[in-house]
C-alpha cells in the first residue's frame, strides 16, 4: 500500500527540487566554482536558511539523489524474498542506477563532477558511506551480529561498479563483467 505524502511533504520535497535544479542550472552555464550558494539560494528564490535547511553543503545540491540511491541498495537487500539471492538481486539494482546516470539527462550532473576536484573528493566519500551502510544491511540480512569483512568487501565492490559501470564506454557490459568477478568473490566466502 502507497501512502500519499501529505502536503507539507509535498511542498518541502519541491522546495528541495527547485533548488536542486537552481544549482545545478548555475552549476552547468558558470562553473562549479564560480556561483557561491547565495545566488544559488536567490536563483532558487528562497533564503540562505531554507537551502542549508535542505542541503547540509554545496557539494550536496549536485547530488540531491544521494539519499535515494542509497536507500535503493539497502532496500533492494532488506527486501528481497527469502529464496532470493543477494548478488542478483544488487546486480538488478546497479544495472538500473547505472542505466539513469548513463542518460542523455543525467549527462550535465556527471559532466559537471567530472571536471570539478571537489565534486569528485566529494563523491568519493558518499561512495564510502554508501558501501558502508549496504554492509551493514547485507550483515543483517545475513543474521550477522556485526559487518564482517566480507560484507565490507562485497558492498564496497557493488559501489565501485556502479561508478565503474558508469564511466564506461558500454556501461551495461561493464556492470555485468564487474558482477561475475563480485558473485565469484561472494560465493568463495
Amino acid at each position: 500500500m502507497t501512502v500519499t505524502p501529505g502536503r507539507r511533504e509535498r511542498k518541502k520535497a519541491a522546495t528541495r527540487r527547485n533548488i536542486a535544479d537552481a544549482a545545478l542550472r548555475l552549476f552547468c552555464e558558470r562553473g562549479y566554482d564560480a556561483v557561491g550558494i547565495r545566488e544559488v539560494a536567490a536563483e532558487a528564490d528562497v533564503a540562505v536558511t531554507t537551502l542549508f535547511s535542505h542541503f547540509a553543503s554545496k557539494e550536496a545540491l549536485v547530488f540531491d539523489q544521494d539519499p535515494a540511491f542509497e536507500l535503493h541498495l539497502t532496500d533492494a537487500v532488506a527486501e528481497r524474498s527469502p529464496q532470493e539471492p543477494l548478488i542478483p538481486v544488487l546486480h538488478r539494482e546497479i544495472h538500473a542506477q547505472v542505466r539513469h546516470c548513463a542518460s542523455d539527462e543525467a549527462a550535465p550532473l556527471w559532466e559537471l563532477v567530472d571536471e570539478t576536484p571537489a565534486l569528485q573528493n566529494y563523491e568519493r566519500s558518499m561512495r564510502l558511506r554508501h558501501a558502508d551502510a549496504l554492509a551493514a544491511t547485507i550483515a543483517t540480512d545475513l543474521g550477522l551480529e556485526e559487518t564482517t569483512t566480507a560484507c565490507r568487501t562485497i558492498a564496497r565492490f557493488v559501489i565501485d561498479a556502479f561508478s565503474l559501470g558508469r564511466e564506461a564506454s558500454d556501461p551495461e557490459r561493464a556492470v555485468d563483467e564487474i558482477f561475475r568477478m563480485i558473485t565469484a568473490a561472494w560465493d568463495a566466502r
